[in-house]
This record gives C-alpha cells, sequence and structure tokens, in this order.
C-alpha cells in the first residue's frame, strides 16, 4: 500500500479573485497576478525569469465538491466523461495545475498572467515549462474533439470569459 503524504504550501498564489474565478486562466487579463513565496523557497527561484512561461501547482482549498468518477462537464453539451478524463476541480487530490508566463519576478513575488485561482490559494509548487519537452506535437483533443461546439469549446480553452 501506498502511504498517505502531506504536502506543505510554499507560499500563497495572489489574485482578484473572491468568489469567482474564470475556469482557465486568461492570459490578457490586466488586474495583479502573483505567487507570494515564503522566504525560505526565495533561493529557488534563482534563473526561473529565464522562462517565458511556468506551471503553477496549488491546493484547491475551497472545493466544496465530492469527486465523482463520472463527471458532465458544464460547457460540454451533456457529455459524460471519466473525471480522469477531464480538468474537473473535484478529484480525489484536488491539485490545480494552471500555465500562465511569467512577466516579472521581483524578491519573493512572481508575478505573472492571469490564474484562475482565488486569492490566497495555497502554492505547492512552481516548474518552468520548456518547450521541447512540454510542447507534445501529436497531443490531440481527445473526446473533445467530437463536439458539436468549436466555438464554446475554443472560449473554454482559451480561457475566455462567456456565458454557458
Amino acid at each position: 500500500m501506498m502511504e498517505n503524504r502531506q504536502f506543505t504550501p510554499i507560499g500563497l498564489i495572489k489574485t482578484p479573485y473572491v468568489n469567482s474565478a474564470p475556469y482557465q486562466p486568461v492570459a490578457n487579463d490586466e488586474q495583479e497576478f502573483y505567487l507570494q513565496l515564503d522566504t525560505e523557497y526565495v533561493a529557488g527561484l534563482k534563473d526561473l525569469d529565464s522562462f517565458h512561461y511556468i506551471y503553477v501547482l496549488y491546493f484547491i482549498d475551497r472545493l466544496k465538491a465530492e469527486p465523482k468518477m463520472e463527471v458532465t462537464p458544464p460547457w460540454a453539451a451533456g457529455h459524460q466523461v471519466g473525471l480522469f478524463a477531464s480538468r474537473s476541480p473535484a478529484r480525489p487530490n484536488p491539485i490545480g495545475l494552471s500555465v500562465v508566463k511569467v512577466k516579472q519576478i521581483q524578491g519573493d513575488k512572481v508575478y505573472t498572467t492571469g490564474l484562475d485561482v482565488f486569492n490566497n490559494t495555497p502554492l505547492l509548487d512552481i516548474k518552468p515549462y520548456i518547450h521541447d519537452l512540454d510542447n507534445k506535437r501529436d497531443a490531440n483533443n481527445g473526446w473533445v474533439a467530437g463536439l458539436d461546439e468549436d466555438d464554446h469549446l475554443t472560449l473554454h480553452i482559451q480561457g475566455i470569459p462567456h456565458d454557458y
């Protein structure tokens, strides 16, 4: 059996979102977004500013929904899929992942483009997005490609706020 592990946040994510947040990062959101690292982790930021993009991993701490192994994404026109074939935040381990652009690093703060999380969300990790490792040429859209609502899907993929 696997033993239980505990994760300790390395800081907090600062966003303008208190009661609602977008479903995906909004790259052109002009509000202030940054990762506030705890002091003991600041040295780990050395050379991170040489990357254009980063992965931000965080604990989805305000989640109230219990995970279900089959879900119906609200934008998928009633299409039901397995939890692990979705981006639902309600998961056995509520860990979120966002890819954002690094704007600048100042001391213990990493300023980024728009993030899709609530203010003061616990930050678990930061990893560089490396083009030659992370850009998979044969990646596809899986079951999503079969949906009829291409325009609506595009809004979700690009993180553009819209009505369902």
